[in-house]
């Protein structure tokens, strides 16, 4: 049996359509292209450009393989993906009083189907000829049709009204329930109970995809996200009745840090916490961009564990409780004749994003231009922001979500300032982490940067 070979060739990845065109027109056979042959490392991997071979030596966060297992040997035991509803719309809603009307009508249009679905003595094979399409009442997907076969009826109940977040630092209203979210994931052995916010933390992973990945730390349900999806990274785990506290942290990643710095002291938070400082490292991101995209992080043994732990603790803290941060000093320019407004249709900064026009009465002025290096993806957390907090009507079911409270009418303004100077205070504590550096062989050691 022959072996088969591969050959790879590119071509600049920002070329136009019109010069990729140019190009073979050039070439004229795939003889006159120059081909590179390529060997896939151990993980399969045939791209392997600019993945980094000492990425593999340190210390995995998790593993697919073994999640789960009291035998694995990662830092954490188990992991899992942050709900996926695959109906947004109608699960997701700014107002608690909105969603549980929305979702309501969808149970009611549900359950009906369900009913009809009973009593059908001659039922279709391919259920699509059964539903009823009316988006003013339903979304429907794969499972959701899989459940209305088995007969499973959907129920409210106001504890299925979760704290959510949507987007970074943009939290929503959720349904939380097994039958109306398309994947409920490890969410219910992560946060089954309100009560569990006040005492669990997670770090919500951005992972995969052409989008890159960021990490932001929760104590609330998050989303799956789109474009690669998220992994999600908890402190503790619980029964799904909220029972049984267990740490997620291993025995066997304890082990591996207080072996490596000798220090018997060190605990789970401070192993958890110091992983936190990691992801948001500079030159780690930079460096392993390539390995990152592939596969869940792994994390080297910086020099000072107690500077990591300290750092990822404090960025932990202004970033699960961004909303009891101090307001930047935002200049208030309200425009003359225009009467007094808190209301949010759809912000957008000034071209040269220093002032925020927030509505026709209220402009915010003297935004620090560092606010923008603090970013998660492809935005920065105003920019995140901006993007959430706006006035938006779906074309097909109807419903409004409003992000303006009428409880609390300066909430939105209050929360730009306030995610402004968690934005400062973390690009300062980002640069603090240049005091070490990644070397050749990718220890970290002391840095001049």
């Amino acid at each position: 049996m022959t072996r088969a070979r591969i050959y790879y060739a590119r071509v600049d990845e920002f070329w136009r359509k019109e010069q990729k065109y140019a190009f073979l027109d050039e070439k004229q056979h795939r003889g006159n292209i120059e081909w590179q042959e390529i060997q896939p490392d151990a993980k399969h991997n045939w791209l392997t450009e600019g993945m980094e071979d000492e990425f593999q030596s340190f210390i995995p966060i998790g593993s697919k393989e073994t999640k789960g297992s009291v035998k694995s040997e990662t830092i954490f035991l188990t992991f899992g993906g942050g709900v996926k509803t695959n109906r947004d719309t109608w699960a997701y809603n700014f107002n608690a009083t909105d969603l549980e009307k929305n979702i309501k009508r969808m149970i009611d249009a549900y359950n009906d189907q369900v009913s009809r679905w009973s009593r059908s003595k001659k039922k279709p094979a391919n259920i699509d000829e059964f539903v009823a399409y009316d988006t003013t009442k339903i979304t429907w997907s794969r499972d959701l049709k899989v459940d209305l076969q088995r007969g499973r009826i959907a129920q409210f109940s106001s504890d299925k009204i979760r704290n959510a977040l949507y987007r970074p630092f943009s939290k929503s209203h959720l349904f939380f329930d097994r039958l109306l979210n398309e994947e409920v994931y490890i969410m219910p052995s992560i946060l089954p109970l309100s009560d569990n916010e006040l005492e669990n933390r997670l770090i919500w992973l951005k992972v995969g995809g052409e989008v890159p990945g960021f990490s932001l730390m929760a104590n609330v349900i998050p989303d799956l996200l789109p474009q690669g999806g998220s992994q999600c990274f908890p402190f503790y785990t619980y029964n799904e009745d909220g029972t049984n506290r267990r740490e997620n942290i291993t025995d066997w990643g304890l082990e591996q840090f207080r072996g490596n710095y000798n220090d018997n002291s060190i605990t789970k938070w401070d192993i958890f916490h110091y992983v936190y400082a990691m992801l948001h490292h500079p030159l780690y991101s930079e460096r392993y961009a390539a390995n990152l995209k592939r596969e869940l992080p792994r994390v080297p043994f910086a020099p000072d564990f107690r500077a990591f732990a300290d750092i990822g603790k404090r960025l932990a803290e202004i970033h699960v409780n961004y909303e009891q941060q101090p307001e930047y000093p935002l200049e208030r320019i309200e425009k003359p004749g225009e009467p007094l407004d808190w209301r949010v249709e759809r912000m957008k900064l000034s071209k040269d994003k220093g002032s925020l026009i927030y509505n026709d009465f209220l402009t915010l002025s003297g935004i620090p231009p560092e606010v923008f290096e603090y970013r998660l993806g492809n935005r920065s957390a105003l920019d995140w922001i901006i993007d959430q907090y706006q006035v938006s009507t779906d074309k097909r079911s109807g419903i409004t979500n409003d992000p303006n409270r009428q409880d609390d009418p300066q909430y939105i303004v209050r929360l730009i300032g306030q995610v402004i100077t968690v934005s400062l205070e973390t690009v300062e504590l980002m640069r603090s982490l240049f005091v070490t550096a990644l070397t050749s062989n990718g220890d970290l050691e002391g840095s001049d940067q």
